[in-house]
């Protein structure tokens, strides 16, 4: 017997009865990327309200890496809830925070001293590395990059580049916001190719940076190690260190936004550590908590002592349940074979991807990063034309036959895969062979 079990039509009818309701009561702007409604989780299953069963390749977009609902952080939020669910660390403080902060300052790349605040989601922690990369520098201007999502706050939907569907109609957006190309080699905004180009865009990017804004009057460079809601976009090899020397040269805050790269995701802790870099600054948030809202901003001392006292902070940043559980995640991530099993999980992932691009030629090009794999999908090789409607397609016949599938990208064209990496051997073929029935089904 597989995990997947569907005894319903999708929807079934009770998530028929709460989608109506959703309709009545939750604006049509919180958008529905399937009309499900979960009951329960274990794992990298997810039970709806009807009873139907499904495999997830969503894990609450890249919050699960640990799982659904996992054993020890279940029972140390069930022990921290009934001890002291709030009291505002900045009125009384409490372990858990002071513990987490240390623990993330151990494990974040480099020798730096550092230290960690903490806030409730990845918008307010690139809000506040922004914030405190500007005081920091006492510089205005802030570089992010085409195809780089940031948030959907006014500071973060200004760094985040697509206008449809974060910015369209929101604005005016925040001074002092600069975007520069990426490192997207199958769309490479030079008409380059690699690895001939020596990361031409590492030397565009200087030179554009230096005529459109002056390096010197730059607080700080962010960018995602892996561009997750662009397409996960993985730069060369050599380009985020390049950045980093760049910054390096014109005193630029280098800030890594690890929001969706972090917690063993791509096969280590963090994303950066694949090119041995420092940041200097160091955003999480999602996977920290296995569900819970938490956020922080993990940085070198110096930096993050520039900020005066009280500039910092939040009501419910830190809160003490989600700090608990988020200790339980290092130490899951920490345990044996953890990140091992994360580049396991990738390679069989991007293996399975490779060969269906020699069957379908509707896979335009296949990327990833440990777990972090995508398939970019174009109606034609040549022109590289996105195929939205296919795309779109995939992702409805995966849920109405048992897997929760994402879509990504500049266009909606890429299927991303997100599986909590926890995943079993079998439920991740199952979900897969589900994958390939959904290609077919577009392409037959």
């Amino acid at each position: 017997m597989g995990t997947i079990k569907i005894s319903t039509s999708i929807p079934g009818p009770k998530s028929k009865e709460l989608m109506e309701k959703r309709e009545k009561y939750v604006p049509a702007g919180v958008s529905a990327g399937t009309p499900i409604f979960a009951k329960r989780a274990s794992g990298a299953a997810i039970e709806d309200v009807d009873g139907n069963v499904f495999v997830d390749f969503a894990g609450g977009i890249a919050v699960l890496n640990t799982g659904h609902c996992p054993p020890p952080v279940v029972e140390a939020v069930k022990q921290q809830a009934g001890d002291l669910l709030h009291t505002c660390f900045m009125v009384i403080g409490y372990p858990s925070y002071v513990d987490l902060a240390e623990a993330l300052c151990n494990a974040a790349p480099g020798q730096s001293p550092k230290k960690a605040m903490f806030v409730n989601s990845g918008a307010e922690a690139v809000e506040n590395g922004i914030k405190i990369a500007r005081k920091f520098t006492k510089r205005q201007a802030v570089i992010a990059f085409d195809d780089a999502f940031h948030g959907r706050t006014l500071l973060t939907m200004t760094l985040t580049s697509h206008v449809l569907p974060y910015k369209d109609g929101f604005g005016p957006f925040a001074p002092e916001v600069y975007r520069l190309p990426f490192a997207y080699c199958y769309r490479c905004p030079y008409g380059k190719t690699r690895p001939e180009c020596n990361t031409y865009c590492l030397k565009a990017f200087e030179d554009a940076m230096e005529d459109k804004i002056g390096g010197r009057n730059v607080a700080a460079v962010i960018v995602e190690p892996v561009q997750g809601e662009g397409g996960f976009i993985v730069p060369p090899p050599g380009y985020l260190s390049g950045l980093k020397a760049i910054c390096e040269k014109y005193g630029i805050v280098f800030i890594a936004d690890e929001v969706q790269t972090g917690f063993g995701r791509t096969g280590k802790l963090f994303a950066v550590e694949h090119e041995g870099i420092e940041p200097d600054l160091l955003l999480v948030a999602k996977s920290i908590a296995a569900g819970l809202p938490l956020a922080g901003v993990v940085g070198k001392a110096e930096i993050m002592d520039s900020v005066h006292k009280g500039g910092i902070g939040g009501t419910y940043g830190g809160n003490p349940v989600a700090c608990v559980a988020a200790l339980e995640v290092l130490k899951i991530l920490k345990g044996e074979g953890f990140l091992a099993r994360a580049t396991e999980v990738g390679n069989r992932i991007l293996n399975f991807c490779l060969d269906l691009q020699r069957k379908y030629p509707i896979i335009g090009e296949v990327r990833g990063l440990g777990g972090m794999v995508a398939a970019e999908l174009v109606k034609d090789k040549n022109t590289k034309e996105p195929a939205v409607q296919e795309t779109a397609a995939i992702v409805k016949y995966a849920y109405e036959h048992g897997v929760i599938l994402l879509k990504a990208g500049r266009y909606g064209h890429v299927i991303r895969f997100l599986p909590p990496l926890v995943i079993t051997d079998e439920q991740l073929e199952e979900g897969l062979s589900v994958v390939e029935q959904a290609l077919a089904s577009v392409t037959s």
